[in-house]
């Protein structure tokens, strides 16, 4: 989610030219590498048409925080963070308000080794990945650590995006 502050009266991404602007940590997929692919996507470019080059707050919480404080006049972060913040009071949205919401998009990723199954025996990759996608309310509290109701069956193609931008700050190689 993109935020801004209230008194600039800014509506969708464009608003944002001129502006000073933080991410979140330069390695966060919904602070940074995302929100950036979205504001390539509409025409901006994070490195020249923000008022000086984007800060990077080092984390979502800080994000909001430096936003409504005045210290940057808009940030992006996770739509869960800030979701988290606003139901909890901890926002003055009087000073700081979300502006655009990204289209969903893959985030968070299990990864197993390639040679799991050679050392752990055949099909256990498949074990793993059925233990984690049978995942209900019963784990919840692993569940919660990762701010989902549930794990989905994914692929490399879904991160296309998010290893280009990577890439193309040289952020991986």
């Amino acid at each position: 989610v993109f935020v801004a502050r209230t008194d600039l009266d800014i509506e969708g991404l464009e608003g944002l030219q001129g502006k000073t602007f933080t991410f979140g940590s330069e390695s966060s997929t919904s602070g940074h590498l995302m929100p950036r692919y979205f504001l390539i996507q509409a025409g901006i470019d994070p490195e020249k048409d923000f008022q000086n080059a984007p800060g990077f707050s080092g984390s979502h919480d800080k994000t909001w925080k430096l936003v409504e404080s005045g210290t940057f006049q808009a940030g992006a972060l996770g739509e869960s963070i800030w979701e988290s913040a606003v139901e909890g009071n901890r926002v003055d949205l009087s000073e700081v308000q979300a502006i655009y919401t990204t289209p969903a998009y893959y985030n968070y990723n299990w990864t197993i080794r390639g040679d799991v199954d050679e050392t752990f025996g055949d099909g256990f990759t498949g074990r793993v990945q059925a233990a984690l996608l049978a995942m209900d309310s019963e784990q919840r509290e692993i569940l919660d650590m990762f701010q989902t109701d549930r794990f989905i069956e994914s692929g490399n193609q879904n991160y296309r995006n998010i290893d280009d931008v990577a890439r193309n700050l040289d952020i991986i190689r």
